[in-house]
């Protein structure tokens, strides 16, 4: 039996409409934001309120979620490792079919003790009580970005409000022409 990584008889499918009629129809350029950081430290908050500022804006925009995607598409996967990256796999490859174009990675560097004080989830007090296992920024390191376009820091101990924190996303996609074609 061919696994699809070694299969012959898979092609990709082609049609008449590509990126640049996308982008002339929209009026903007394909691009994902990619917002990485812990659990708690604002990836969602950012998230929607980028996608509403976006959308005041007459942008189209949607958010691959976490969570969301973890309802469908990832529901058989866990917390483990090796889950966690092919959750991040999965997630990747369906922004690649959304954007067509470029990667933007914004960075929510806050520390482990914000994360852990605003625990939406209580992911967090599971984790340290032992009920969730390879928890990143518990059990398992995280990995920070090596390069990012966007850093987003908390500053003396508070996180931005979703408004500034959105601002500086978009102040960036127009300096670099992604909202208009």
């Amino acid at each position: 039996m061919a696994t699809l990584s070694n299969a012959t008889n898979i092609f990709w499918q082609d049609c008449q409409l590509g990126k640049p009629e996308r982008q002339k129809l929209l009026n903007q350029k394909g691009c994902v934001v990619w917002i990485t950081g812990l659990s708690g430290s604002g990836k969602s908050t950012l998230a929607c309120s980028l996608s509403s500022e976006l959308h005041s804006r007459g942008k189209l925009s949607y958010i691959l979620d976490g969570d969301n995607l973890r309802h469908g598409l990832n529901k058989d996967l866990g917390f483990k490792a090796e889950d966690r990256t092919e959750n991040i796999r999965r997630t990747g490859e369906v922004a690649k079919l959304f954007a067509d174009a470029g990667l933007i990675c914004v960075y929510m560097n806050m520390p482990l003790s914000l994360c852990e004080a605003r625990d939406p989830k209580g992911l967090y007090k599971l984790a340290r009580a032992g009920k969730i296992k390879g928890f990143t920024g518990i059990d398992d390191p995280y990995e920070p970005p090596l390069n990012c376009e966007i850093e987003i820091k908390e500053d003396s101990g508070v996180c931005p409000t979703p408004y500034v924190m959105a601002g500086k996303v978009v102040s960036y996609l127009e300096e670099k022409g992604y909202l208009e074609c």
